[in-house]
């Protein structure tokens, strides 16, 4: 478990709230329980990481309408969702708006805490890539029109003839933009650039640089 993560639970219901609350710290790990979905949207901007498990039937906010609004609003946070034995089509209907996991009541206490573990090793890994991206792309942001032209080539897994073909430029030159770029990108290798290139989608972008020059 990421020391930072925190667990948040919702549930109308009171002593399933503290049962769980009981469960997972004992497992030592982190709880803020929740009476309501409109109770956990209010503090919604304190929750930075770990996951949430709801209740997928409570009065005013169902489960799925929770799941619903957390995805207009862009939080990314692993849901997982906790039903009765009448309501799996409500957690199958969850897990197609986005839930992570859905656990049947009485759930085992080592299901939860797998199913908790998961969900927040998922939403770490999350965490990662996009910190990674960002870095990643405020490289790329420092990269020439031209560079940035050579760079589309590497990627395509041309030779620097062909770039320099293609660019109309030397092959020399292709080679000083190049070092400069590895450079700029902070990559080790061209296999490292490739990597870098995939996180950041600009494979999709293809080549829509002018050909400016540096």
């Amino acid at each position: 478990m990421p020391s930072d993560a925190t667990v948040h639970v919702i549930d109308d219901d009171e002593a399933a709230r503290h049962s769980l609350a009981f469960l997972l710290g004992t497992a030592k790990i982190d709880v803020k329980t929740y009476d309501s979905a409109a109770a956990f949207l209010k503090g919604l901007a304190d929750v930075k990481s770990g996951c949430i498990i709801t209740d997928v039937r409570m009065p005013g906010m169902s489960g799925i309408e929770l799941l619903r609004k957390l995805k207009e609003l862009g939080v990314t946070v692993p849901v997982i969702v906790v039903t009765g034995h009448g309501d799996v089509p409500l957690a199958v209907e969850a897990m197609k708006v986005g839930a992570a996991d859905f656990l049947e009541k009485p759930f085992d206490d080592e299901a939860m805490l797998a199913a908790v573990r998961s969900a927040c090793a998922q939403q770490e890994g999350k965490d990662r890539h996009r910190a990674e991206r960002t870095e990643i792309e405020s490289r790329l942001a420092t990269l020439s029109n031209r560079e940035r032209d050579v760079l589309h080539g590497l990627v395509r897994g041309l030779a620097n003839k062909q770039i320099a073909f293609d660019l109309g430029i030397s092959p020399r030159t292709v080679e000083i933009y190049r070092a400069n770029l590895m450079t700029k990108m902070q990559a080790s290798s061209l296999s490292d650039l490739v990597r870098m290139a995939l996180i950041a989608d600009i494979l999709d972008g293809g080549q829509n640089s002018n050909s400016a020059s540096s």
